[in-house]
């Protein structure tokens, strides 16, 4: 049995040293992801042979994401196969993209069957497209930007610190009323992860922004680093009284995140259909196939 680990907020250094420094561009490498969904997934990790496993729970089910490192990779997975067998449980692993299917391929040929679910594909974007919005196919989002400058002149962006969360809370209360988040278990879901995050601010290196407008928020966004190049943007919640508001959140975010990051993942959209629509009226830059990978 592989000795697997509780994460912790002292983890990040040492999971972060395996994730930043990958080309694993999936939202759920994200150490904020990691720590804060723990609670639904019951999320453990474990270094082998110089990989870092994840193991966790979905839907009741056991499951591991695909090792990151290098190493012996063949070596790694048939642990990770003995593991699943001492819980008594089949091997099968989510988050398998294409290059991690072609791996998995060279040194497994022929042992995993695949599956892709459309509802869990990443959105990925450049974030120069999401900073500058050029183009003609963006002329919809500049039209509401320029809407909401003219109604909403003095508006101001400032940067989310820990200072400003307990007015965030009071914005994604409101929101949850509206919402009707008492009678959606994902939303009561999504607000516990937001809540852990929020309260570790800082110990998880969050980067987050706000929109003011007459002097309360209306707009709140936060994220943080899958790998040294790609951003994952966490939670955007805001006032949708405020016209325009999304539009102008997600702009000033992507210009203000360091130019560091290339890419800036949105995370999936779980099949709804108007969050499908919202995303990809961002003409994501790749939609990150994600399957589940079975032993055969």
């Amino acid at each position: 049995m592989i000795p697997f680990k509780e994460i912790t907020l002292a983890d990040r250094e040492l999971i972060q040293s395996y994730t930043l420094n990958s080309h694993r561009r999936n939202c759920d490498l994200s150490f904020s992801n990691l720590y804060s969904w723990r609670f639904l997934y019951h999320t453990v990790y474990a270094e082998l042979g110089g990989f870092l496993l994840l193991r966790f729970y979905a839907g009741g089910e056991l499951a591991y994401m695909m090792p990151v490192g290098s190493g012996d990779l063949k070596a790694v997975l048939e642990a990770m196969i003995e593991d699943a067998q001492g819980e008594g449980q089949p091997f099968q692993m989510l988050g398998i993209c294409t290059s991690m299917k072609e791996e998995l391929e060279e040194v497994m040929p022929g042992r995993f069957e695949f599956s892709a679910d459309r509802d869990y594909f990443d959105y990925i974007y450049l974030r120069s497209d999401l900073a500058t919005l050029k183009g003609k196919k963006y002329q919809p989002k500049r039209n509401h930007i320029n809407r909401f400058k003219n109604t909403y002149p003095d508006y101001e962006y400032r940067e989310l610190v820990p200072e400003l969360v307990p007015e965030c809370l009071k914005l994604e209360a409101e929101w949850c009323k509206t919402n009707n988040c008492a009678e959606d278990v994902a939303l009561q879901a999504e607000r516990r992860s937001m809540t852990a995050a929020l309260a570790h601010f800082e110990e998880l290196g969050l980067r987050g922004g706000v929109l003011h407008v007459n002097g309360d928020i209306v707009a709140f966004t936060f994220g943080a680093p899958i790998n040294n190049e790609t951003f994952d943007v966490c939670v955007e919640k805001a006032n949708t009284d405020v016209e325009g508001v999304y539009t102008m959140i997600n702009n000033e975010f992507a210009l203000h995140i360091p130019e560091q990051y290339i890419y800036i993942n949105r995370e999936e959209d779980l099949g709804l259909e108007g969050l499908r629509k919202a995303k990809l009226s961002y003409h994501p830059e790749t939609l990150l196939e994600k399957c589940m990978a079975k032993l055969k």
